[in-house]
């Protein structure tokens, strides 16, 4: 049996605000639709990308800005940062982990700059949507065994 990952939901509170700030990324629109009361559904595919998101004021239950830790896969993260940042949008500088491995909510023991040897899986920026969603973009040039 396969699954596969289709669709983040992020939530929002102000869906305006969000869709202008994710309509700079140039991302497929997939759909915008309005319901009674407010409610508000806009579906985005980024470039590339065979999952999906959704931002919304009413889908989940889940606080406004509270999704943590959404990856963005990209082959070269100085130059993805770049053009976030081309874009006006606040992002990290790249990083990498001192003790290896991935970000977690500490900030401390992050370096500046790409991993040594420009390992792959190990290359950071983060940047976050108005409502505080947070995603990460990481550096994959090599993928490990069996990964597509």
């Amino acid at each position: 049996m396969e699954y596969k990952l289709e669709l983040i939901v992020l939530p929002v509170s102000d869906v305006e605000r969000a869709k202008a700030f994710y309509d700079k990324f140039d991302w497929r629109l997939d759909a915008d639709i309005q319901g009674e009361g407010g409610f508000r559904v806009v579906h985005y595919t980024p470039t590339g990308s065979p999952a999906s998101i959704i931002i919304s004021n009413g889908l989940t239950d889940a606080a406004p800005g509270s999704t943590r830790g959404t990856y963005l896969v990209v082959d070269d993260v100085e130059a993805a940062r770049a053009d976030i940042a081309g874009r006006g949008i606040e992002i990290t500088e790249v990083f990498y982990e001192a003790e290896g491995g991935i970000p977690s909510v500490k900030t401390e023991g992050r370096t500046p700059g790409l991993a040594p040897e420009r390992a792959s899986y190990f290359s950071f920026a983060i940047f976050n949507d108005p409502e505080g969603n947070e995603f990460i973009l990481q550096e994959i040039t090599t993928r490990f065994p069996g990964r597509v």
